[in-house]
């Protein structure tokens, strides 16, 4: 099915889906939904994951009978005030805009969080998750709001989002939940935190690891993943691991992680 865009008025974006969903005959379409994505605030020391609209102002919807599918738009209360001019309130996305969206989306309509490593002054290292297949489009990263300005074309026209990231230092802390524009349920805590004040235990547990041991990380978000110690800090372990389609250099807590035999 094609996707196409429609245009509303910003905050009316759920409304419209549900009109949709509860006026329109399902067989004229296959989805109909707004995109959201998610980004990392900080505040008082304490992280939140807040998940808001990536198109303030769009709704879309999948066809293969566009015709009839914008006749019976018209029907729909909150698009018949609007629909005076088809090239503004209903346009068709490209082959290239459709396939980039189908990417860096869940299966939520959401675009999760990122994991983004850096060389220490600004460089990008490491990356995983949306921002790996669009490099190449970012114009500009905001370490402070772990947030990246991408480039792209919807409806023929230029436009930019925002992508959201965590990097290393985030993973090892306990994220939860702040303002959820999208509808859908979610958990007071976005992941497990990663102790960062070790006791007396944990130190002697650091002291069974040597470089090249094969571990299974315990606790936290990547909880049952394995991988390979590389460097022993005082309190923490470097591990290799495989993490969101590749490998990357992780700092846990020596506590969440356990030596295989």
């Amino acid at each position: 099915m094609r996707w196409y865009v429609l245009q509303t008025k910003t905050g009316g974006e759920e409304k419209l889906v549900g009109m949709i969903q509860k006026l329109l005959p399902s067989a004229l379409y296959g989805e109909c939904f707004v995109i959201y994505y998610e980004q990392l605030w900080r505040r008082h020391e304490q992280s939140f994951v807040h998940v808001a609209r990536a198109f303030p102002g769009y709704v879309f919807i999948t066809s293969d009978e566009p015709d009839s599918l914008y006749l019976e738009l018209k029907r729909v209360p909150a698009m018949s005030k609007l629909i005076a001019d088809d090239s503004l309130y209903f346009l068709a996305l490209e082959a290239a805009e459709e396939e980039f969206l189908a990417r860096i989306l869940s299966e939520k309509h959401v675009i999760r969080l990122s994991y983004l490593a850096t060389d220490g002054h600004g460089h990008v290292r490491q990356t995983a998750g949306p921002l790996r297949t669009c490099l190449k489009q970012v114009v500009r990263y905001n370490y402070r709001k772990r947030s990246a300005a991408v480039r792209l074309r919807l409806a023929g026209s230029e436009k930019q989002i925002l992508l959201g990231f965590v990097l290393p230092e985030d993973i090892r802390r306990q994220l939860r939940y702040g303002k959820v524009e999208a509808p859908i349920a979610v958990s007071e805590h976005y992941q497990v935190c990663l102790s960062d004040q070790p006791d007396q235990e944990e130190d002697k547990k650091h002291l069974q690891f040597q470089p090249g041991d094969r571990v299974t990380v315990m606790g936290g978000d990547l909880a049952g993943m394995t991988g390979i110690v590389s460097k022993m800090r005082k309190h923490t372990v470097k591990l290799s691991i495989h993490f969101l389609g590749q490998q990357l250099d992780i700092e846990i807590a020596a506590a969440d992680v356990q030596k295989l035999e």
